[in-house]
């Protein structure tokens, strides 16, 4: 089998306006890097608009370009998974499809890990142009809430643009978990990792494809993939609890033996109130818990795919890619010539 020195493996969700313009930028800065021994992966995450249609042209024109057309919209991180599996290079560039991660990064990055002897370098966010004050100051205080509760060390302001040598990447793709959280995995999996400061652009074209829904999601999965905080919080809260409770007994023996009964319907609501609400957020805790090992349990696919354009090197080990479902680059040009 042959292997390239790079891929560069990028996840697409409705990214039609920015599509060309990303192939001539990650392909010149390919051809400066290693010249003709690349691939480029491409993964289409249902998306909406014409995506895969212009993946599939992108196909017949560069022999270097691979595209993976997903079944259905899985999310961020299990398209960024199904590239990571079947992508084949000796170095690994993890990119984002709107441009705000300039791929011209490219022979910086891979100039820092030869200098450094690095299996992993991770960029690391300076500024973040185009963002609302709003999106800075939660990613802010994500990240160090983040760092706080969780037991792998996570390092600060960086996302999903990282180089990985290949042995970093097989480490990664030997985690099967389902609620991915890549950038976490990869801080989990070890070997050397060195930080490379930039400064993030704005979206080339389009909205973001990460509304706070999906934020708040993507937080969530990185909380209780590594950390196990929340359900510690039981324990704190019922010593914490029990403590209050003690005083309030002694509280209530002091007015008792003075002659002032403790007397009045809202406190005792008060105490309730706040006691039902701990109660059903440990609750929600142990569920979700509960639930993620349901999840696991089943031992599903993380990924499948429909449909590939151009030359896939690898088998999927941790998605599902059905017999013939690679589309020749000849008979995308028949298609597109008809």
């Amino acid at each position: 089998m042959h292997r390239p020195a790079l891929s560069i493996v990028i996840p697409c969700y409705n990214e039609a306006d920015t599509l060309p313009l990303l192939h001539q930028r990650v392909s010149a800065a390919a051809r400066a890097a290693v010249g003709d021994d690349h691939e480029i992966v491409l993964i289409n995450d249902g998306s909406r608009d014409d995506s895969w249609a212009i993946m599939q042209y992108l196909a017949t024109t560069d022999p270097r370009l691979v595209a993976i057309n997903l079944s259905r919209n899985h999310g961020h991180q299990l398209a960024l998974t199904a590239g990571l599996d079947l992508c084949s290079g000796e170095q690994i560039l993890i990119i984002d499809a709107d441009l705000q991660d300039p791929p011209e990064l490219l022979g910086e990055l891979r100039a820092t890990m030869a200098r450094e002897n690095a299996d992993v370098v991770y960029a690391v966010r300076r500024k973040r142009a185009g963002e609302t004050l709003f999106k800075k100051a939660t990613a802010a205080a994500f990240y160090r809430l983040l760092d706080r509760l969780t037991d792998t060390p996570i390092p600060l302001d960086t996302g999903d643009f990282r180089l990985m040598s290949r042995r970093a990447l097989d480490a990664l793709l030997s985690l099967p978990e389902q609620a991915r959280f890549i950038r976490g995995m990869v801080a989990w999996i070890g070997f050397r990792q060195v930080p490379f400061p930039y400064d993030r652009a704005e979206r080339h074209a389009g909205e973001t494809n990460y509304p706070l829904s999906k934020m708040l999601r993507l937080a969530f999965d990185a909380v209780t993939g590594f950390s196990t905080a929340p359900l510690r919080f039981a324990s704190h809260a019922s010593v914490a609890l029990a403590g209050l409770a003690l005083l309030l007994l002694f509280y209530i023996a002091w007015g008792y033996f003075e002659g002032n009964p403790v007397q009045g319907w809202t406190s005792t609501m008060l105490v309730v109130t706040v006691l039902s609400a701990v109660q059903m957020f440990v609750l929600g805790m142990i569920g979700e818990y509960l639930g993620r090992l349901y999840i696991e349990s089943k031992r599903r696919p993380l990924y499948l795919v429909a449909d590939i354009a151009g030359t896939v090197h690898r088998r999927a080990t941790l998605g599902f890619q059905a017999e013939g479902t690679r589309i020749p680059a000849h008979e995308i040009a028949r298609e597109e010539s008809a």
